[in-house]
């Protein structure tokens, strides 16, 4: 039987730019001698013989005829192969070495009609199930499904160890008109490394698989093959639990921490700790400083670590910098074993150009838009997402869902929400498009958040997600069926910008900038608020938390003790960044370990159980976390001291009886007989004072208490007379609220 091998084909496939490779290659029903036979037809470049072997081969067992000198072999078979009727190749290679393998191209397709409907449609919520390198057996034949989206393509090939990096060897089929690739190579393992080789015309691109669950250390940029369901989880208790814990009225202390600076382990490639490593002393850390959760600076892979993590290139799969995928599931359950919950920082506004990413991933601007003005992002050097298009919405919200899905993530802070709300974001004039109203707010965002946080809510009931926001974007944190964009919670950016700038004031000067301490109360209440001091804040010549504070040596870890006491007591979650809660004086690096030698300082340590008692007060006072979103859960007692630059406040529970009167002196000047207004009459406890020479204080206070008297002040029917120390915070408890 003479071959029918048409050249125009054949010279596109030795090219590598088939894009229909299953119109040469498999099997081929074809008419001989008056009835149809079966041609199988291979290319093996690799091969000097090759054998067809398996059940539809007369005798078990038939070479294969080369047709062509590039590796091009075909066999005919008497009867066309049924399903589960797998033949294989037996290929005795030019060095000498045989090896036995499935034909790719004899597997159904792992997508369904249904998938690629929802894919198209942009509702495949699990699309990381279908997508990227699947581990499958098919008819008792195990391998990995590749499945990538690339509409405009001409070819799309997977390239790997496995087939010495040659895209003419395993070329995808292109499923019409969604334009999503696929190819089943039998035979593959967990480890494999891959990447997509695609052509655009006379474009060869070498694309990391944007659905990869693992990828090459860095420098390197490979996917790698791995199997998520290897690890055997152990926090069952945890997860049955977490919607009651993560709720509105719980307290909730969040430690930020980037992992790779974090501590530091010189015998491990670029001093990382492995995620295991850092599960046991982060959760010991955590736990003797009373935090309720951590959150991690970007852990999915990105190439550049100066870049902190927020240039991401594999959305799916966590940064081989700390370990393997299972190394951070082990992370995320030891946490969650230990009564830690895991937050994560998640990148859906930007993302870099690097040639191995997703940038003009199929020879055209695909995740992102094509007009600059659009879809490049001035600040960053990045790219932005194209929200309006389905494909790449879905590849995000199915994102988001998979780090709670697979790595059982407790909640997504949403990184630099106000840059994709906007079009005219850090954007001159000209230089950005005006939506189809003549407005400035991106819609196609706009409804991308509402959705994202709609499914995410709805699969994941109790499930945090925080939004980076820095502008006065109205009901960020309010439901989406009530006009807000649907986020649990939000940073308070105007807090964090006001408060720190109060403190770098010198405290003679804090009189004339009152303000900016009580500004924050009038909209205390308008959005779900954490309040953050994070690693934005002690970078790029900003110096440290405690570098920020004036005043001499003692001053200074005094104001720094006043600040986080007053953060503490404010309305709002809290968040804060590593080496803040014990004083760190170097500005962030990310490069180098926190300088924990400095505890080594009476100092250094007196933060540190600063934090750790105000950690513990936040847990055992509900006055301090069940109405920090209520304006019940907050009065002032005196706002209007500024000539002393003093404040006083009432912290309330959802019990009204319960309640903590907090009182601040943001002077050096200590203040005697200083009398505030109390709602009760009795004992007034002093149950935390800053300036406790326990935390590196000068000991000025009212310890054990003191008593309310018949005197009416600041509106109140009773008053208490206190000694104010200087720099410092005091909170009384009455002791009948216990």
């Amino acid at each position: 039987m003479q071959t029918r091998l048409c050249l125009d084909q054949l010279e596109l496939l030795l090219s590598g730019r088939l894009g229909r490779p299953e119109t040469l290659l498999g099997v081929h029903p074809t008419p001989y001698r008056g009835q149809v036979v079966g041609l199988v037809r291979t290319f093996l470049p690799q091969g000097r013989q090759v054998w067809l072997e398996g059940e539809p081969v007369p005798g078990g067992r038939m070479p294969m005829r080369r047709v062509h000198p590039a590796g091009v072999f075909e066999a005919v078979v008497p009867q066309l192969p049924q399903r589960g009727d797998q033949y294989r190749f037996r290929v005795v290679q030019h060095n000498g070495q045989q090896t036995e393998m499935y034909d790719p191209y004899a597997f159904p397709p792992l997508l369904t009609d249904y998938d690629r409907h929802l894919l198209a449609e942009g509702t495949h919520w699990q699309s990381y199930r279908k997508l990227g390198a699947q581990l499958r057996t098919v008819d008792g034949v195990s391998g990995v499904n590749f499945a990538v989206w690339a509409p405009n393509a001409t070819a799309v090939s997977v390239i790997g160890d496995f087939n010495d990096w040659d895209p003419r060897r395993h070329v995808m089929r292109k499923h019409e008109p969604c334009g999503f690739w696929e190819l089943f190579i039998p035979g593959l393992k967990p480890g494999a490394l891959y990447k997509y080789a695609v052509r655009y015309g006379d474009e060869l691109f070498e694309k990391a698989d944007p659905y990869a669950f693992a990828a090459e250390l860095p420098p390197r940029t490979a996917s790698v093959v791995a199997d998520l369901d290897q690890y055997q989880w152990h926090d069952a208790a945890w997860m049955a639990s977490r919607k009651e814990r993560q709720g509105l009225d719980q307290p909730i202390s969040i430690y930020e921490v980037h992992l790779g600076s974090w501590k530091r382990d010189p015998s491990r490639p670029g001093g990382w700790m492995n995620y295991r490593q850092l599960a046991h002393e982060l959760v010991r850390y955590c736990q003797q400083m009373g935090y309720t959760h951590v959150e991690l600076l970007p852990v999915a892979e990105h190439p550049l670590s100066a870049s902190w993590g927020y240039q991401v290139t594999g959305y799916y799969a966590p940064t081989a910098r700390y370990g393997t995928p299972q190394d951070f599931m082990y992370f995320v359950d030891y946490c969650h074993r230990h009564g830690i919950g895991v937050i994560v920082d998640w990148v859906p506004s930007h993302f870099p150009k690097d040639a191995h990413g997703l940038a003009r991933f199929d020879g055209t601007h695909l995740y992102e838009h094509a007009d600059p003005r659009q879809g490049e992002h001035p600040d960053w050097g990045t790219l932005c997402f194209n929200y309006g298009r389905y494909e790449v919405s879905n590849f995000l919200i199915s994102n988001a869902l998979f780090w709670l899905d697979r790595y059982h993530v407790d909640g997504l802070r949403v990184d630099a929400v106000a840059s994709m709300l906007y079009l005219d974001y850090s954007r001159r004039e000209g230089e950005w498009v005006p939506n189809r109203y003549g407005g400035r707010e991106n819609l196609e965002a706009i409804d991308f958040l509402k959705r994202f946080n709609e499914i995410v809510h709805l699969q994941f009931p109790g499930v945090l997600t925080i939004a980076e926001e820095s502008t006065a974007w109205p009901a960020v944190s309010r439901p989406t069926y009530l006009g807000g964009l649907g986020f649990s919670l939000k940073w308070n950016m105007g807090w964090m910008n006001d408060t720190l700038r109060y403190m770098a004031h010198d405290p003679i000067h804090r009189k004339y900038h009152h303000d900016e301490l009580t500004f924050s109360l009038i909209y205390a209440f308008h959005e779900n608020f954490v309040l953050p001091l994070s690693h934005d804040e002690v970078v790029h010549g900003k110096g440290s938390l405690l570098g920020k504070m004036p005043g001499d040596l003692w001053q200074k870890f005094a104001n720094l003790r006043l600040l986080l006491a007053y953060m503490w007591t404010h309305p709002g979650k809290k968040l804060l960044f590593m080496g803040g809660d014990f004083g760190q004086w170097n500005e962030w690096d990310f490069d180098s370990s926190l300088q924990w030698d400095l505890l080594a300082w009476e100092s250094h340590r007196g933060v540190m159980k600063l934090v750790e008692d105000l950690n513990r007060l936040l847990k055992s006072e509900p006055a301090l976390h069940q109405q920090d979103f209520q304006p019940e859960g907050f009065q002032w007692i005196d706002c209007h001291s500024y000539e002393e630059s003093t404040l006083a406040y009432l912290r309330r529970a959802k019990d009204p009886k319960d309640f903590l009167l907090v009182a601040l002196n943001f002077t050096p000047v200590p203040r005697m007989q200083h009398r505030l207004g109390v709602p009760e009459p009795g004992w007034y406890q002093e149950i935390f004072n800053s300036d406790s020479q326990y935390y590196g204080g000068s000991n000025l206070g009212n310890f054990p208490g003191v008593e309310a008297q018949n005197i009416p002040c600041h509106g109140q029917p009773y008053s208490v007379e206190i000694t104010l120390p200087p720099l410092g915070a005091v909170i009384f408890r009455p002791e009948k609220a216990r």
